[in-house]
């Protein structure tokens, strides 16, 4: 039994088979999930052969200090950005031993909106070692904060898959 609703369980089941399969490690930069998306993976038995590390940047000095998103980029274009999203996962694969990484930075709510950037605006990067780069802005609505949550986890997996 996982603690994730199955479409979730089986996409982190099938990701872990395909990963361990090709000798791959995932590392992950999470903001709005705070670790969940690590946690979907983690949740499967033999997880340990996948994933290297995840990196939980609630804050902006978090971003800056642990994952190298440079104070511009933050500055100019804000957290919740393409911009971020894509250096998220750049900064996740060089401080880490894998192959593939994916970020995520959003607003789940319930408050922290605006007209520009609504809750429900989520930045998700992944990159691959070997160049392969994929970005997804996603507008899931207010689906509330679990629901913005989850919604991303599974994005971020989908985008896993398809880099692997």
């Amino acid at each position: 039994m996982s603690l994730f609703p199955e479409d979730i369980a089986s996409a982190a089941r099938a990701i872990i088979a395909d990963y361990a399969g090709k000798a791959w490690m995932i590392a992950t930069a999470e903001s709005c999930t705070g670790g969940l998306i690590a946690g979907a993976l983690t949740d499967v038995p033999g997880s340990s052969a996948v994933v290297d590390r995840g990196f939980v940047t609630y804050t902006n000095e978090a971003k800056m200090d642990l994952i190298g998103v440079q104070p511009e980029v933050l500055a100019q274009y804000g957290a919740v950005s393409r911009q971020t999203a894509l250096q998220m996962a750049a900064g996740a694969l060089r401080r880490s031993r894998a192959h593939v990484s994916v970020a995520v930075t959003g607003i789940a709510g319930p408050g922290g909106g605006s007209d520009e950037k609504p809750v429900g605006l989520v930045h998700l990067a992944a990159r691959c070692r070997d160049g392969r780069l994929l970005h997804r802005e996603m507008r899931y609505g207010d689906l509330g904060r679990d629901g913005i949550r989850l919604a991303t986890v599974k994005t971020a997996l989908e985008m896993l898959a398809e880099l692997g």
